[in-house]
């Protein structure tokens, strides 16, 4: 059953569209964090937003999607000096 699970995690990255970072322009990644929140990370500079949590499998691909609405909108946050 955990493999299901795993692939059903990496499916559905390919079905949401991340815009550039809105630092650096750089790739933006959408990640998951074991089975509780999705969130999107920059690969250049390190930026990335909030964690989208959730509870049930079929919470999951929206929480994917709120991730990548905040990154889509510029809600990221940069970890250097001057944030």
């Amino acid at each position: 059953k955990q493999q299901t699970i795993r692939r059903d995690i990496l499916d559905i990255p390919k079905e949401i569209e991340l815009h550039e970072c809105p630092y650096c322009d750089g790739l933006g990644l959408l990640e998951a964090e074991e089975g509780w929140c999705w969130y999107v990370m920059c690969y250049d500079c390190g930026a990335q937003t909030g964690e989208c949590g959730y509870k049930t499998t079929e919470e999951r691909t929206e929480a994917a999607k709120a991730a990548a609405h905040l990154w889509n909108i510029g809600k990221g946050i940069r970890n250097d000096r001057s944030e």
